[in-house]
């Protein structure tokens, strides 16, 4: 018997036998195998203990025993549901390891009491320790990364990150690009590992830059804070009609500013509407004070067909002083988020942070001219997104103006 084609279960116990104190032989007699297999297995193992023997075998994954119980159930005629009960797992599990270790095949044969009739019956041509070893092949580790044997998905996958794609973007995105080519699919944690990995490498390091955050090594998300301020006659988000909270109905959208460094006092002002996350930014070269964001947000929503104007959730910034003006100019119902609660405007909140990526906390955002600010917003809008199903926002509005009988064009950014 060929002492290196045993599996690793056996070997396990061969070790704990011999490190319990027993002789080779003894051992060796333990598990079935001559003496001189044993001796084969030591000098392999180099006077060192392999690292399999110290962990147990996972209750996940199926022992030789219950797979040598298998067969004896299967030699029997046994149906799936006996010989699962047999050694307590659920059928699917018996039926998935018979599938996957030898397909199954049929015969015909003549009953040999009862009618003269041709019953189908199926056999499994499965053998126990065949199917042993390959699972402790599949469960070796390390695993070579699919992105460093696959040319063609790597290729793939570093032209959407150069696009600015995120790792969960560019997994889903596959899935809908290439539904039937499996070798063209890849998970997103296989690409951030590829990236910050050393050892499973197979991306170019450098397209890390890409990512939204820009860091080199990963990091835990932080929460940020904001400064709010109290608004005369504001209107709390308690009192906002229920229709905004599912989504169902586009035309409700969430604002606030990104704040560049404290000492250029820049900032720019984001929109993004609810149920497509379409984003719009507001230029402010003269500041982020109250007039400069009436006189910004007026000027953008005005743009919006009227059906796509009915609230607005913001934050308690100084700078929505003039929320009457606003809301009176553009005919949008404005509500204020409780103070400390970012989480009231998350989708705003998530679209900052995309926004990061393009205008860095701590710069003066002030040297960002109206083109550029457009030229980003036609970055965002075109990225597919997750919680849309993995179309874009563009596409999500574009869907609600189609459907809007007797609606004008709009000529909205991205």
């Amino acid at each position: 018997m060929g002492g290196f084609q045993a599996t690793r279960e056996v070997r396990r116990e061969f070790w704990r036998a011999y490190l319990a104190g027993g002789t080779i032989g003894e051992a060796c007699g333990r598990v079935g195998y001559e003496k001189t297999v044993g001796i084969q297995w030591l000098r392999k193992a180099g006077g060192v203990t392999p690292s399999y023997v110290k962990s147990s075998p996972s209750r996940r994954f199926l022992t030789i025993t219950e797979r040598e119980k298998i067969l004896a159930g299967v030699s029997q005629g046994w149906s799936i549901r006996k010989i699962a009960a047999g050694i307590e797992r659920h059928p699917s599990t018996v039926l998935r390891e018979l599938r996957r270790n030898m397909p199954h095949r049929y015969r015909t044969r003549r009953a040999l009491h009862g009618p003269a009739n041709k019953p189908r019956v199926r056999e499994w041509d499965y053998q126990p320790h065949r199917a042993q070893r390959r699972a402790d092949d599949r469960s070796a580790r390390p695993k070579p990364s699919k992105l460093a044997g696959n040319e063609r998905l790597r290729e793939e996958v570093q032209r959407r990150l150069t696009e600015e794609h995120s790792p969960e973007q560019i997994s889903r995105r596959l899935r809908e690009d290439f539904p039937d080519d499996a070798a063209m699919q890849v998970s997103h944690e296989t690409i951030y590992q590829s990236l910050y990995v050393q050892s499973r490498g197979a991306l170019r390091r450098e397209l890390t830059t890409r990512l939204r955050t820009g860091r080199t090594l990963r990091k835990p998300h932080r929460k940020s804070t904001e400064r709010r301020g109290r608004i005369p006659n504001m209107v709390s988000i308690s009192e906002r009609p229920a229709e905004v909270a599912d989504r169902a109905v586009p035309g409700h959208w969430e604002g606030d500013l990104i704040v560049g460094s404290v000492a250029s006092n820049s900032a720019i002002g984001t929109l993004v509407e609810r149920t497509t996350r379409f984003v719009m930014l507001l230029h402010l070269p003269r500041g982020h004070g109250a007039e400069a964001v009436q006189e910004a947000m007026v000027a953008a929503i005005s743009r919006l067909p009227e059906f796509l104007r009915k609230t607005l959730t913001y934050d308690q910034g100084v700078e929505m002083t003039n929320h009457a003006q606003i809301a009176a100019a553009t005919q949008l119902e404005i509500y204020f988020c409780d103070p400390h609660s970012p989480w009231q405007r998350g989708t705003n909140e998530n679209t900052n942070g995309l926004l990061r990526q393009y205008f860095p906390k701590g710069t003066d955002l002030g040297v960002y001219q109206a083109d550029y600010l457009d030229h980003v917003a036609r970055k965002l809008n075109p990225r597919p997104r997750k919680t849309l199903d993995w179309r874009t926002p563009a596409e999500a509005l574009d869907r609600v103006l189609s459907e809007a009988p007797g609606q004008p064009g709009v000529a909205l950014t991205g």
